[in-house]
Protein backbone atom coordinates (compact mmCIF):
# COMPACT_ATOMS: atom_id res chain seq x y z
CA UNK A 1 0.00 0.00 0.00
CA UNK A 2 2.42 2.27 0.87
CA UNK A 3 4.29 1.82 -2.65
CA UNK A 4 1.12 2.53 -4.16
CA UNK A 5 1.01 6.23 -2.67
CA UNK A 6 4.55 7.19 -4.29
CA UNK A 7 3.08 5.92 -7.89
CA UNK A 8 -0.53 7.81 -7.99
CA UNK A 9 0.83 10.36 -10.09
CA UNK A 10 3.37 8.95 -11.87
CA UNK A 11 0.74 8.22 -15.07
CA UNK A 12 -0.22 12.00 -14.88
CA UNK A 13 3.52 13.14 -14.71
CA UNK A 14 4.48 10.70 -18.27
CA UNK A 15 1.08 11.95 -19.79
CA UNK A 16 2.87 15.40 -19.43
CA UNK A 17 6.14 14.58 -20.88
CA UNK A 18 4.71 12.60 -23.89
CA UNK A 19 1.30 14.86 -24.67
CA UNK A 20 3.40 17.82 -25.68
CA UNK A 21 6.03 16.47 -28.05
CA UNK A 22 2.60 13.56 -29.34
CA UNK A 23 0.72 16.83 -30.59
CA UNK A 24 3.12 19.05 -32.08
CA UNK A 25 4.26 15.65 -34.46
CA UNK A 26 0.15 15.18 -34.98
CA UNK A 27 -0.19 18.97 -35.86
CA UNK A 28 3.10 19.29 -38.32
CA UNK A 29 2.10 15.66 -39.75
CA UNK A 30 -2.32 17.22 -40.55
CA UNK A 31 -0.20 20.80 -41.46
CA UNK A 32 2.51 19.22 -43.91
CA UNK A 33 -0.87 17.48 -45.18
CA UNK A 34 -2.33 20.44 -45.81
CA UNK A 35 0.41 22.07 -47.36
CA UNK A 36 0.87 19.01 -50.17
CA UNK A 37 -3.01 19.92 -50.90
CA UNK A 38 -2.46 23.89 -51.17
CA UNK A 39 0.79 22.52 -53.11
CA UNK A 40 -1.46 20.15 -55.36
CA UNK A 41 -4.72 22.13 -55.95
CA UNK A 42 -1.78 25.55 -57.33
CA UNK A 43 -0.32 22.85 -59.69
CA UNK A 44 -3.82 22.10 -61.03
CA UNK A 45 -4.98 25.35 -60.92
CA UNK A 46 -1.36 26.73 -62.77
CA UNK A 47 -2.44 24.35 -65.29
CA UNK A 48 -5.75 25.54 -66.47
CA UNK A 49 -4.58 28.87 -66.17
CA UNK A 50 -1.51 28.38 -68.65
CA UNK A 51 -3.82 26.11 -71.14
CA UNK A 52 -5.78 29.85 -71.73
CA UNK A 53 -2.78 31.47 -72.80
CA UNK A 54 -1.09 28.39 -74.50
CA UNK A 55 -4.19 28.09 -76.70
CA UNK A 56 -4.68 31.64 -77.36
CA UNK A 57 -8.04 32.29 -75.25
CA UNK A 58 -6.66 35.15 -73.08
CA UNK A 59 -5.59 36.85 -75.56
CA UNK A 60 -8.20 37.00 -77.83
CA UNK A 61 -10.27 37.29 -74.62
CA UNK A 62 -7.51 40.19 -73.87
CA UNK A 63 -7.43 38.75 -70.27
CA UNK A 64 -5.21 41.29 -67.87
CA UNK A 65 -3.31 39.03 -65.07
CA UNK A 66 -5.99 40.19 -62.62
CA UNK A 67 -8.45 37.93 -64.96
CA UNK A 68 -6.04 35.07 -65.23
CA UNK A 69 -5.40 35.04 -61.70
CA UNK A 70 -9.20 34.99 -60.75
CA UNK A 71 -9.40 32.58 -63.16
CA UNK A 72 -6.12 30.70 -61.14
CA UNK A 73 -8.20 31.42 -57.84
CA UNK A 74 -11.36 29.81 -59.47
CA UNK A 75 -10.00 26.57 -59.23
CA UNK A 76 -8.48 26.75 -55.63
CA UNK A 77 -11.17 24.98 -53.81
CA UNK A 78 -11.51 25.86 -50.49
CA UNK A 79 -8.68 27.91 -50.26
CA UNK A 80 -10.13 29.93 -53.12
CA UNK A 81 -11.32 33.23 -50.93
CA UNK A 82 -7.42 33.74 -49.93
CA UNK A 83 -6.43 33.58 -52.65
CA UNK A 84 -6.21 36.87 -54.57
CA UNK A 85 -3.70 38.01 -51.31
CA UNK A 86 -1.96 34.90 -51.28
CA UNK A 87 -1.13 34.22 -55.08
CA UNK A 88 1.50 35.97 -57.27
CA UNK A 89 1.59 35.53 -60.26
CA UNK A 90 4.33 36.03 -63.13
CA UNK A 91 3.92 35.25 -66.71
CA UNK A 92 6.75 36.23 -69.22
CA UNK A 93 8.07 35.50 -72.90
CA UNK A 94 11.26 33.78 -72.45
CA UNK A 95 13.85 32.86 -75.36
CA UNK A 96 14.55 29.67 -74.56
CA UNK A 97 14.00 27.52 -71.73
CA UNK A 98 17.06 26.60 -70.30
CA UNK A 99 17.78 30.25 -69.13
CA UNK A 100 16.17 31.42 -65.83
CA UNK A 101 14.51 35.02 -66.25
CA UNK A 102 16.37 38.19 -65.75
CA UNK A 103 13.32 39.34 -63.24
CA UNK A 104 13.55 37.08 -60.13
CA UNK A 105 11.51 38.53 -57.20
CA UNK A 106 13.65 36.98 -54.45
CA UNK A 107 16.97 38.86 -55.26
CA UNK A 108 16.66 41.00 -52.07
CA UNK A 109 15.90 38.37 -50.02
CA UNK A 110 12.33 39.07 -49.33
CA UNK A 111 9.51 38.69 -52.30
CA UNK A 112 9.38 41.67 -54.64
CA UNK A 113 5.86 41.61 -56.23
CA UNK A 114 6.93 44.95 -58.21
CA UNK A 115 9.28 42.41 -60.71
CA UNK A 116 6.38 40.47 -61.50
CA UNK A 117 4.81 40.73 -65.32
CA UNK A 118 2.05 40.19 -67.57
CA UNK A 119 3.29 38.73 -70.92
CA UNK A 120 1.26 36.21 -72.79
CA UNK A 121 3.17 36.33 -75.89
CA UNK A 122 1.60 35.18 -78.93
CA UNK A 123 1.36 32.37 -81.67
CA UNK A 124 4.78 30.26 -81.30
CA UNK A 125 5.98 32.01 -78.15
CA UNK A 126 7.68 30.12 -75.00
CA UNK A 127 6.13 31.49 -72.13
CA UNK A 128 6.97 30.75 -68.65
CA UNK A 129 4.87 30.65 -66.17
CA UNK A 130 5.39 31.24 -62.45
CA UNK A 131 2.86 31.58 -59.39
CA UNK A 132 4.05 32.20 -55.61
CA UNK A 133 1.46 31.33 -53.13
CA UNK A 134 2.20 32.29 -49.69
CA UNK A 135 0.50 29.70 -47.05
CA UNK A 136 0.71 30.04 -43.66
CA UNK A 137 2.75 27.77 -41.20
CA UNK A 138 2.11 27.35 -37.53
CA UNK A 139 3.81 24.06 -36.29
CA UNK A 140 7.41 25.45 -35.10
CA UNK A 141 8.99 22.61 -36.50
CA UNK A 142 7.76 22.66 -39.78
CA UNK A 143 8.31 26.32 -40.31
CA UNK A 144 11.96 26.03 -39.76
CA UNK A 145 12.31 23.04 -42.02
CA UNK A 146 10.84 24.58 -45.10
CA UNK A 147 12.51 27.56 -47.32
CA UNK A 148 11.56 30.69 -45.76
CA UNK A 149 12.53 34.59 -47.41
CA UNK A 150 14.32 36.85 -45.29
CA UNK A 151 11.11 38.29 -43.94
CA UNK A 152 9.46 35.16 -42.79
CA UNK A 153 6.52 34.02 -45.07
CA UNK A 154 6.57 30.77 -46.83
CA UNK A 155 6.11 30.79 -50.08
CA UNK A 156 5.01 27.57 -52.18
CA UNK A 157 6.05 27.74 -56.05
CA UNK A 158 4.56 26.46 -59.14
CA UNK A 159 6.08 26.89 -62.28
CA UNK A 160 5.17 25.63 -66.19
CA UNK A 161 6.58 26.70 -69.45
CA UNK A 162 5.26 25.56 -72.79
CA UNK A 163 5.69 27.21 -76.62
CA UNK A 164 2.08 28.69 -77.52
CA UNK A 165 -0.14 27.06 -80.35
CA UNK A 166 -0.33 28.21 -83.51
CA UNK A 167 -3.77 29.76 -82.50
CA UNK A 168 -4.30 32.48 -85.13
Amino acid sequence: MRGRRRREGSTAVEFALVALPFFILLFGILEIGLMLLVDALAETAVSDAGRQIRTGLAQEQKLEAEDIKARLCANMGVFSRDCPSRAFIDIRVVDGFSTPPDADPFKTGTFDPGVLTYQPGGPGDRVLVRVWYEHPIVTPFIAQAVSRTADRRVMLTTTLAFRNEPYK
